[in-house]
């Protein structure tokens, strides 16, 4: 009872709780530091995925602009990016040409995109270098817009005739596009981007 009561080694035993607690800070903070290392590291590896994806759709476009090309010719023409167009010239020319209920019944609508399935995308090409990346794109959906294809100039000049008349702004097409863009050397650094294309 009588050791109870003495005061000797308090001392020693605040130092020790207070060492604790100093050592559960420590580890707090430096897992803290750890872990927004990592999510930093996510971020910027996504950041640059995307870019890589964003890039795509800007191919896609230019894609889109040529829309009669035979895939042979399209792959000629962008052979610098090392394009690959899987789908039938059949199936390209439906997506480009037709609303989505008349196209063939063997054109892929899925939105899915599966790198390691040819069938489930339109087309791969690379973006990049050092890193390199691979984006595949697929068209989804095709709607008609309020005109049809491009017919040049309808009046004799770019300026109207009455003052009264609005003329419609052409919108011939409008095409949903789905891209992945992954790092080649990496299959999990990837984007995935949902376009809507006016053309």
């Amino acid at each position: 009872m009588r050791m109870l009561k003495d005061e000797k080694g308090i001392a020693l035993v605040m130092v020790l709780i207070l060492s604790a607690i100093a050592l559960a800070i420590m580890a707090g903070l430096i897992y803290m530091v750890t872990v927004g290392t990592q999510v930093s590291g996510v971020q910027k590896r996504y950041k640059t995925a995307l870019e890589a994806g964003i890039g795509g759709k800007d191919v896609e476009y230019q894609i889109i602009s040529l829309r009669m090309d035979n895939p042979a010719t399209l792959e000629n023409e962008f052979n610098f990016i090392n394009l690959d167009v899987t789908a039938s010239q059949t199936c390209l020319n439906h997506k480009l040409l037709r609303p989505t209920s008349s196209w063939d019944a063997l054109c892929n609508r899925s939105l899915t995109i599966d790198p390691g399935n040819p069938n489930t995308f339109d087309m791969s090409f690379d973006i990049g270098a050092a890193p390199a990346y691979t984006v595949y794109a697929k068209i989804v959906d095709t709607v008609e817009g309020n005109s049809g294809g491009e017919e040049g100039l309808l009046k004799t000049g770019v300026v109207l005739s009455n003052t009264g008349e609005v003329q419609v702004v052409s919108v011939p097409y409008l095409y949903t596009i789905e891209l992945d863009a992954q790092m080649t050397t990496n299959p999990a650094e990837r984007a995935k981007l949902s376009v809507l294309y006016q053309y």
